[in-house]
């Protein structure tokens, strides 16, 4: 029998994210002589960018439980949660780790039954604000609370979600959470030269015009409707700034009808998901983030690395991530002309590219996330262990 730790993770499905990635890439290099790991994941909506490429290109073949990418349903998923609570005790490990809301619920209580040792769960964000109605919020905030009273170690990835968690929503005591900012594989972004003109090349834009562009799924959350009304403004001061949306989902004909009404069809481009994300960061003048609400976006995070310079609104843990406007300007949520006056300043004043970049190398770096948390996991199980003996 092998003595190595045992670990499955658990994500609700591999949507294009931080949090798939996120997960691809601690599976695959916990894979060695002390741990042996397993992705667990649920299936991808028809309007959502699949990431599982990502997971093979690293390695990585999850376990499918289906029923763990849809929506929350408490009578139907009493049978997904039978099913998963019979493959972790087939799979007897020591650590089961959650990510993303469903399967967070589902997979801390399937292992609990499963009788798991160690149970962990990672907020990459939350959705009790921009996601639902008063009545499903409160819901959902019942079941985080109970939940929480059964994990060994809560974890966020900044200091502001933990404070929201704790303070704001009450799911567990501050001393329970502990804050592990993400870790990512950045060095293939930062090794792209600025402004290679790949990307460029792509969607038709000349290598002299100012390009700014936003990235993720096109859902409410995000808010495009108020990057494309700064774009509006901008336009009407500099007609000669360009435009990109990468990403698609449920808003898309919304957006695109949209970009009609504002006169915007010749200056923005829609591309759909790319998997080159490094070109496209180094050849953009602005990345841009308009979302309602954030936990610690990866594409922020991406787009320092490559040198990009940042605006982005005022949310979640967004003021972390840009230290409080040093790596990038923050704008109030809502506010277009904010957002616009903010893109049209860096555009006119570039910031040094330094201080973001070399912030997130040194902070938000893969192997710095994987001794964190092998760290994480020994002291849990001797804990444990201590605890029995």
């Amino acid at each position: 029998m092998s003595d190595r730790i045992r670990i499955v993770r658990i994500i609700s499905r591999l949507n294009i994210g931080g949090p798939a990635i996120h997960v691809a890439l601690l599976t695959a290099l916990m894979n060695d002589e002390t741990f042996e790991s397993t992705l667990i994941t649920g299936s991808i909506g028809d309007e959502e960018g699949d990431m599982t490429y990502y997971a093979a290109q690293h390695g990585v073949t999850p376990v499918m439980v289906e029923a763990l990418g849809r929506e929350l349903h408490p009578l139907r998923d009493i049978r997904t949660l039978w099913e998963l609570t019979r493959l972790l005790r087939k799979l007897r490990p020591d650590v089961v780790h959650t990510h993303t809301a469903k399967a967070g619920f589902v997979g801390r209580w399937a292992a609990r039954f499963a009788g798991v040792p160690v149970i962990v769960h990672t907020f990459h964000g939350h959705v009790f604000e921009g996601y639902f109605g008063p009545l499903k919020t409160r819901f959902f905030l019942s079941l985080e609370q109970a939940t929480a009273r059964i994990t060994d170690v809560v974890l966020t990835l900044t200091q502001s979600l933990r404070r929201d968690l704790a303070d704001k929503f009450r799911i567990a005591r501050a001393e329970r959470i502990t804050v592990l900012p993400l870790g990512l594989d950045l060095a293939p972004i930062a090794a792209v030269p600025r402004k290679a003109g790949a990307f460029r090349a792509r969607i038709g834009v000349p290598a002299e015009t100012p390009l700014v562009g936003i990235a993720g799924r096109m859902v409410p959350i995000k808010n495009h409707a108020l990057f494309l009304d700064a774009a509006a403004q901008i336009h009407a001061q500099r007609p000669d700034v360009r435009f990109v949306i990468i990403g698609d989902g449920e808003l898309r004909a919304d957006l695109e009808q949209k970009i009609d009404a504002l006169a915007l069809r010749e200056v923005v481009t829609v591309t759909g998901w790319i998997s080159d994300m490094a070109h496209a960061y180094a050849d953009l003048d602005v990345f841009a983030l308009s979302s309602i609400n954030e936990g610690t976006p990866v594409t922020v995070i991406e787009a320092l690395a490559a040198g990009c310079p940042v605006v982005a609104t005022h949310v979640g843990g967004l003021p972390d991530l840009l230290e409080g406007g040093r790596l990038g300007k923050l704008v109030s949520s809502g506010n277009s002309h904010a957002l616009a006056e903010s893109i049209l300043e860096t555009l006119d004043n570039p910031p040094d590219p330094m201080p973001g970049r070399q912030a997130v190398l040194s902070q938000y770096g893969i192997d710095r996330l994987v001794s964190d948390l092998s760290a994480l996991y020994r002291a849990q199980l001797a804990k444990k262990k201590k605890a029995r003996a």
